[in-house]
């Protein structure tokens, strides 16, 4: 009799357990976008949002919580509950944190589980259309002609624009003046109106003025040229050898969210990078699709991590 009760008990937890894993999710999922609204990481969060909800069959409510380069809304999720239904859509920005900010209320690799690497796109060098400069090889003459005269604007202290431009001014040996800006939107409107005169952008955010001739572009910064310009040569073709940078953007768990969950947001995740109206989307902005294991997104973060934290050591960098 005792016997044939444990075996009732275990078949009802395995059945429970079954269940569990049919039923995630159950109700809306929040994606935290640790921006401001408009901008590319929030705009990316929400067509991830919307298509993921679609295939998840909840909604799932994108929420902005900016604040100090991404690391508020890291935060948040960070100390979320692990139950899949908080998740962060991080950028570039979140590995940089890792040095930029030394007393993180988180740590970046110990405290998320990684869900997989969402898309990359290069940043696009470009001048604004009154610098007498029409190449890489141009600009780098001109700024070393007139040490410390020329500026470069940023989405910020710490932004992915202002470590690829301290990066360019390291590989190159400038001397080049930061103005951090408040976001892409005022870093852009900047460098159109002359206020600034160059930057490592957003394509997306950039390609408007592209167009209009109102910037002038002078290199994508990875290690292959874009579709979206395959007439702009890269950073590397263009007289600095082995340059690379891209922006990234991935999707993170708080640390301890059961691994069916991630496989199951992994595996959501994957088929809508894979889908052709998704990929078409992301070209159109200079960006490529990825969609990686969470095994290979982790050791992603972690070579991130190291590799511009060396930067920032390097150079001094601070947040602002």
């Amino acid at each position: 009799m005792f016997t044939k009760r444990i075996f009732a008990v275990v078949l009802c937890l395995c059945v429970w357990s079954a269940g569990m894993a049919q039923e995630y999710p159950t109700k809306p999922i929040r994606l935290i976008a640790p921006f401001a609204p408009g901008g590319p990481t929030d705009l990316f969060a929400r067509l991830m949002g919307a298509k993921l909800g679609e295939r998840l069959g909840q909604p799932v409510v994108v929420e902005n919580r900016p604040g100090a380069g991404g690391s508020v809304g890291a935060e948040v999720a960070a100390k979320a509950a692990p139950d899949g239904y908080t998740i962060v859509l991080v950028s570039s920005s979140f590995a940089v944190n890792a040095t930029l900010y030394p007393k993180l209320p988180f740590d970046p690799l110990k405290d998320f589980a990684p869900v997989t690497l969402l898309a990359s796109a290069p940043y696009l060098l470009a001048v604004h259309a009154g610098i007498k400069a029409s190449s890489v090889r141009e600009l780098i003459a001109l700024a070393k002609a007139h040490p410390g005269k020329l500026n470069y604007g940023s989405g910020g202290s710490g932004s992915g624009p202002h470590i690829v431009a301290e990066l360019f001014k390291s590989a190159a040996g400038l001397d080049i003046v930061h103005i951090p800006y408040k976001g892409t939107g005022p870093l852009t409107t900047a460098l159109v109106a002359g206020d600034v005169q160059l930057a490592f952008g957003n394509m997306f955010a950039l390609m408007p003025h592209v167009k209009s001739a109102r910037v002038r572009p002078m290199a994508v910064t990875g290690a292959a040229r874009s579709p979206a310009l395959s007439e702009v040569p890269t950073v590397a073709e263009s007289g600095l050898p082995g340059f690379e940078a891209t922006g990234v953007h991935g999707l993170l768990a708080p640390a301890g969210t059961p691994r069916r969950i991630i496989d199951k947001l992994n595996g959501e995740c994957v088929a809508i990078l894979r889908s052709p109206e998704v990929r078409a989307q992301l070209a159109s902005e200079g960006a490529e699709a990825i969609g990686n294991t969470p095994e290979q997104y982790a050791a992603h973060l972690a070579n991130e991590v190291q590799k511009w934290g060396k930067l920032i050591r390097e150079r001094g960098i601070r947040a602002e």
